[in-house]
């Protein structure tokens, strides 16, 4: 299943013990690792967190937030790309080369190689973020169908993102004040769909919703 979890704090007040509080938040969805990044700049401050449950390579190479040595470019992944295999044969094609058996290896040549486009290619389930220091840019990505869920809030100083709601809990910056409209459509619905959420400034989209069924 795995979490991820990670800011980008204008304010720069965002620690590196917050990060671990919002990732430890997501233990159920992933026991068997953990990881956690930091970086900070003179007006900005970057944290990706991320809670494992290794299914497709078991050893320690599958540690994420995985770094491209070549590039800088940082990952986390939740989810699976079914035809990983595939896109990695293309890229060891390419003069590509890889420590692991992961998909999330796969997953980060891939935006080397063929940048955002990449993701066109990918036949899975997924929720990405990525940190591309060339371009100053932290983007995320979710599968088409929305299977993965994805949450994001952003206060104009403050933007979260995470696996499940509960992780924004986790950080002090975190406003909960109450979308009436959003509850508006709880009562019509009997459920919140997306991308609207209980919170205001704070946008859900996992699309995995039906009847009364909670956000996860």
């Amino acid at each position: 299943m795995c979490g991820i979890a990670g800011f980008i704090d204008f304010t720069g007040d965002s620690s590196l013990e917050t990060l671990k509080k919002m990732t430890s938040s997501l233990a159920h969805r992933g026991p068997d690792d953990d990881g956690f990044e930091i970086r900070r700049f003179s007006d900005v401050v970057v944290g990706f967190g991320f809670r494992r449950l290794a299914i497709i390579d078991l050893s320690p190479k599958g540690h994420q937030p995985m770094i491209n040595e070549l590039t800088g470019d940082m990952l986390i992944f939740n989810g699976e790309v079914y035809n990983f295999s595939e896109i990695r044969k293309e890229l060891e094609a390419l003069g590509h080369h890889f420590k692991s058996q992961s998909d999330t290896e796969v997953v980060l040549r891939s935006f080397q190689e063929w940048g955002t486009s990449c993701v066109s290619k990918f036949n899975g389930m997924f929720a990405i973020a990525l940190y591309n220091p060339t371009a100053n840019k932290v983007q995320l990505f979710r599968d088409r169908a929305g299977v993965k869920p994805l949450f994001y809030y952003w206060d104009g100083e403050l933007f979260l993102f995470g696996s499940e709601l509960k992780a924004f809990h986790q950080h002090p910056g975190f406003k909960k004040q109450i979308d009436f409209d959003s509850l508006a459509l709880y009562f019509h619905h009997g459920y919140i769909p997306h991308p609207y959420s209980i919170f205001k400034k704070l946008k859900n989209y996992h699309r995995k919703q039906t009847g009364n069924k909670s956000q996860k």
